[in-house]
């Protein structure tokens, strides 16, 4: 049930997508709903595995990696479309690449990709729960806020006119705050994994 959830979650972001490019204006004022029913299943997927004893490695895996495929789509359509610069989508891309490919070589050992952490501040940055809804949260509001004005230039042209760059400044201290917050919890599985992992063995001698 949990990946099936999980499954749903993946397809209803395509719609998402669809609804962005090519939705009238006035449809697309449903976009930031559409966006917090997807955010919500994710709190979903994990709380149905968690009571219906179905938490696995496979779930773990399956759930973070359509965690990275939505970021990483919203960054890259709303990129596209203009509403943010092209760089926040690369940066996001290249880091979620890279810290799944850690998480890859921790998976094929059979650790899962929080159990990973060792130390007590990659536990809480990466694994906490409080710090995993606190970046859920920051990237959940700067991306409706962000979808709930795209038609609004469109619809209401005055209005936008008067408080377009307010919402503007808004919007970039969310991308930042979304970005800083992306690399901040990124940072401690690569060091840890370079500490455990990157550093050269001695050769033992042979005599």
């Amino acid at each position: 049930m949990a990946n099936m959830i999980t499954s749903l979650r993946f397809m209803l972001l395509f719609l998402l997508v669809a609804m962005i490019y090519l939705a009238p204006a006035a449809w697309r004022l449903l976009d930031p709903l559409l966006l917090i029913l997807i955010i919500s299943l994710d709190g979903l997927d994990g709380y149905v595995a968690r009571r219906r004893g179905e938490s696995s490695l496979f779930g773990s895996v399956y759930d973070i990696a359509v965690d990275r495929i939505v970021e990483s789509t919203l960054w890259i359509v709303l990129a596209d479309v203009g509403l943010v610069p092209l760089w926040v989508a690369l940066l996001v891309i290249a880091r979620g690449v890279l810290v799944d490919s850690i998480r890859g070589q921790a998976a094929t050992r059979g650790v899962g990709a929080f159990e990973m952490m060792r130390s007590p501040l990659g536990r809480f940055l990466v694994a906490g729960r409080f710090m995993r809804g606190l970046y859920g949260t920051v990237k959940a509001v700067a991306f409706a806020w962000i979808l709930l004005f795209q038609p609004v230039a469109e619809l209401w042209p005055g209005w936008w006119g008067a408080w377009g760059e307010a919402v503007q400044a808004i919007t970039a201290v969310l991308v930042y705050a979304a970005v800083a917050m992306c690399l901040l919890r990124g940072a401690p599985v690569v060091i840890e994994f370079y500490l455990a992992e990157g550093q050269p063995r001695r050769m033992r001698a042979t005599r």
